[in-house]
């Protein structure tokens, strides 16, 4: 698997990171030991995870195989902190003790004395920018943290935070949804991106797992859609206009002689600013086709004519 640098100033990753939202709930560790062992084996490197997939318990899981046979220094592990659960739901709490606290925990499941990248999980707007960045610069001088970045933050609060950072902090990445249903980013979080030197780690490139073609004649009793936690991920895009991507992916992927998986993966994979893109699982055999997609690289018509299909509406002041 080729490796790309996470932004300016960051490490070599693997441009497939392996996504463990599933693990420990949807997704045992017998199983997930056998994904990280196929990942591992096609040359992947960057594991993703966050203090609050499946409360905590994937991360659990992803120490066990630390501790149970895979090397650490194959692996670079990438977790989230910021958001906390309480009986009422999620709660975005970027302050300095909260996401210290969580490291500190997340730290402990994952049986590793530092992660090789931390990202602050949502924006908070209570917190100060400048109290969030402060627990950044604490875990890298501490050495809890090799590199650090922010997650599903907006265009503006990425770049603001990259500037408040700036003389103690290099942000090395920012993670956010991206794919063929979702090019938002493209208005601005890309451009700001790469004004401050940041990889992009794309999360869910196939559309929440739409993109795969799985949804196109119903809803398989064991999909996502059809889970009671992750249903209403997936039910914002069984639309219409999903539909229609899915049948233009189809018939690139069979001119090309590949899956429609292949194709949506690879034009996430490979495009502007993307550093990686973050593909889940819950079992190794439905990783097989993102491992498959590696060796693919998609003609520019067929990218072009993806992307006029795709295309996302912008409007004042983006286009002028």
């Amino acid at each position: 698997m080729q490796h790309r640098r996470l932004g300016v100033r960051g490490a070599e990753v693997s441009r497939l990171a392996l996504g463990t939202m599933t693990w420990s709930r949807d997704t045992s560790r017998d199983e997930a030991g056998r994904m990280l062992g196929a990942f591992v084996d096609a040359g992947g490197s960057l594991v993703d995870t966050a203090a609050t997939y499946a409360d905590g318990g994937s991360e659990a899981v992803v120490g066990s195989l630390l501790t149970g046979g895979f090397a650490r220094d194959e692996l670079q592990i990438c977790t989230k902190a910021g958001v906390r659960r309480t009986p009422e739901g999620g709660v975005i709490d970027a302050s300095r003790g909260a996401l210290l606290d969580t490291l500190d925990a997340s730290l402990a499941r994952l049986a590793t004395d530092h992660v090789d990248l931390w990202l602050v999980h949502a924006f908070d707007p209570v917190t100060p920018l400048e109290e969030t960045m402060h627990a950044l610069e604490v875990a890298l001088s501490t050495g809890r943290a090799r590199q650090v970045g922010v997650s599903n933050f907006p265009g503006w609060a990425m770049a603001r935070a990259a500037s408040v950072a700036r003389d103690a902090v290099a942000l090395a990445a920012t993670q956010v949804e991206y794919s063929l249903l979702e090019r938002g980013i493209e208005r601005e979080v890309v451009p700001a991106a790469q004004a401050f030197g940041m990889g992009i780690l794309a999360w869910s490139p196939l559309g929440r797992g739409v993109l795969t073609g799985k949804y196109a004649h119903g809803i398989p009793a064991d999909s996502r859609a059809a889970s009671d936690h992750l249903a209403g991920f997936v039910e914002p895009y069984l639309t219409p206009r999903a539909a229609s991507v899915v049948t233009a992916l189809a018939t690139a992927a069979d001119g090309l002689g590949r899956s429609v998986h292949e194709v949506a993966l690879a034009w996430v994979r490979d495009a502007p600013g993307v550093a990686c893109a973050i593909v889940g699982a819950r079992t190794a055999e439905q990783l097989e086709p993102s491992l498959a997609a590696e060796d693919l690289v998609l003609p520019e018509p067929i990218r072009t004519a993806l992307d006029d299909v795709t295309a996302p509406d912008i409007g004042y002041p983006e286009r002028r």
